[in-house]
């Protein structure tokens, strides 16, 4: 029987490549490579008249999907001024290491590693949810690198009383039987938690999506693991970039724009939950569009 999700991928893909860009896979050292979806010149021959490069966007997942099913409304609105690079972290996609490190930081550490093998020396990150821990990470280990960011739906780190207190919330014993789940049920009340408005898909939907995009379950749990951290009051790095959060109204998230200081900025999006770029993706890419101008066009000063 054909899995419904799976046999989306070619349209997926053929609108990746209309949008202007390709599939490859970058080796950082042996056993350890990362897939990515880049701009086409990247990957042709230098030509004898360059043309003036484009400002680099990097577009960071989060947790339930792969690069380009979850930046699927982002890509095409933003090649046609960036040159926009949509890689896998480790453990998605195509994506795998034989390290034994699940940590943020050498999420991090390995994309920066692919970024500079792909020549980027300056970029700005776009970063979701547990993309967004990973952005934040560059961004404090390669401000050289790491010049603006966008992050929504995310936080600077997961302690244990947070991490404890948000899963009993939800009624959930670990990370991983929320962010992992099994079951279609488990797939619905993942989907119900993340989003404003309900979602109805047929159960053969959630069935497939759980076959395709919840693989390499053991090394994610790992990787959900090493988020935690036991410090209750992590220090706040000082980030030198621009930075921006765009999400849902939130208390919680508007006190972490504060905690970045005064080059942070907050966007509010309403009638959106944790999936806003794919709830209400035309007032996201508005709201990130604008911020990327102010980073890039000099006659456009941010708002």
């Amino acid at each position: 029987m054909v899995n419904l999700v799976e046999a989306q991928k070619p349209l997926l893909h053929g609108l990746m490549k209309m949008a202007g860009i390709r599939p490859t896979t970058v080796e950082i050292e042996p056993g350890t490579s990362l897939s990515f979806w880049v701009p086409a010149e990247t990957l042709k021959k230098p030509s004898k008249k360059p043309k003036k490069p484009k400002p680099v966007v990097v577009l960071i997942h989060g947790f339930a999907a792969e690069g380009i099913v979850t930046w699927q409304f982002q890509v095409g609105a933003l090649t046609k001024k960036y040159a926009v690079y949509v890689p896998d972290l480790l453990f998605f996609g195509r994506s795998t290491t034989d390290s034994a490190d699940r940590s943020p930081a050498f999420q991090a550490e390995c994309l920066a590693a692919a970024l500079g093998k792909l020549g980027i020396a300056r970029c700005t990150l776009v970063g979701f949810s547990y993309g967004g821990m990973v952005a934040f990470k560059m961004a404090e280990m390669r401000p050289d690198l790491v010049e603006a960011m966008v992050v929504s739906g995310s936080i600077l780190a997961m302690t244990e009383s947070i991490s404890e207190a948000e899963l009993n919330r939800m009624g959930f014993k670990s990370s991983s039987d929320l962010l992992l789940p099994t079951s279609i049920d488990g797939l619905k009340t993942l989907l119900k938690i993340a989003t404003h408005k309900k979602l109805w898909f047929p159960d053969r939907m959630h069935k497939d999506y759980l076959k395709v995009m919840f693989t390499n379950r053991k090394e994610r749990s790992e990787l959900l693991e090493a988020l935690v951290i036991a410090k209750q009051n992590p220090d706040i790095p000082c980030f030198p970039q621009e930075s921006s959060e765009i999400t849902w109204i939130s208390a919680y998230d508007i006190y972490i724009c504060r905690k970045l200081g005064e080059n942070a900025t907050y966007e509010g999006i309403k009638k959106a939950g944790h999936l806003v770029h794919l709830e209400r993706p035309c007032v996201y890419n508005r709201h990130l569009k604008r911020f990327l101008a102010s980073v890039y066009e000099d006659d456009k000063p941010r708002k």
